[in-house]
C-alpha cells in the first residue's frame, strides 16, 4: 500500500511484516506541461530535471550521487543515468536512484533527495512530477511525494531517509528551491538536517 507524503510527512521504512528494508529505490518521473497558443508550441524546450542524492554525517556532506557522479565512493548509492527530457506521460520513473540501506557506512547518517531544472526551467512548466520510494526486492512502492501547483522555482528538496532507531524512516521535505545543480541548494538543504 502506497503512503502518499505531505509535506513534513514521516514514514519507517522497516518492513510491515517485521524486518528492515534492503534495497529502496527512489523515483523521479515529470513531463512538460502542455503549452497553449500556437507561438508558445513552437518555442517549447524539452525540461531537463535531475535527481540527486548527498550523503550526511551529522550536518557535513560527505558524498553526492548525480549525474556526473554515479555511484557514491563506498557503492551503496547508485544513479542509472540522466534523463534529458522526462517522459511522456506514461507515468514512469525517469531518473532512478538506488540505496543500499544495509550497505551504506555507518557514520552516513542522512541522505537528502533533490531535484532541480538543469535547462532552467520553473515548475510551472512540468507536470505529474512526483517522487517515489520503492522496496526493491517486492517491487512494492512505499511511499510518493507529487509536486503540486507548479511554481516559480527551479528546484525541490524532496525527501530525506536518516537512520533511525536502527532503522531507516523517510521524511518528505517538499521544500522548493532556486538553482540549476545540487551544490545551488546545499544552504537550503542545510536547514533540514
Amino acid at each position: 500500500m502506497t503512503v502518499n507524503l505531505d509535506k513534513g510527512q514521516k514514514i519507517s521504512l522497516s518492513k510491515s511484516g517485521g524486518g528492515e528494508l534492503s534495497v529502496v529505490r527512489m523515483g523521479l518521473g515529470w513531463q512538460a506541461a502542455a503549452r497553449k497558443g500556437f507561438l508558445a508550441k513552437l518555442m517549447a524546450r524539452e525540461i531537463d530535471l535531475d535527481a540527486s542524492a548527498v550523503l550526511f554525517a551529522g550536518q557535513e556532506p560527505v558524498d553526492v550521487v548525480f549525474f556526473q557522479h554515479l555511484i557514491s565512493d563506498d557503492g551503496s548509492v547508485r544513479h542509472t543515468g540522466d534523463n534529458l527530457v522526462g517522459g511522456a506521460g506514461q507515468g514512469g520513473d525517469d531518473e532512478v536512484i538506488y540505496v543500499d540501506l544495509q550497505r551504506v557506512p555507518a557514520h552516513i547518517d542522512q541522505i537528502v533527495f533533490t531535484v532541480n531544472s538543469f535547462t532552467g526551467q520553473t515548475f510551472a512548466e512540468v507536470q505529474n512530477a512526483f517522487c517515489r520510494l520503492v522496496d526493491e526486492s517486492t517491487g512494492q512502492e512505499l511511499a510518493r511525494y507529487t509536486l503540486t501547483g507548479g511554481g516559480q522555482y527551479t528546484a525541490q528538496i524532496m525527501a530525506k531517509v536518516r537512520r533511525a532507531g536502527g532503522g531507516w524512516e523517510m521524511a518528505a521535505i517538499g521544500e522548493p528551491a532556486a538553482g540549476r545543480t545540487f551544490q545551488d541548494l546545499m544552504p537550503a538543504i542545510a536547514s533540514h538536517l
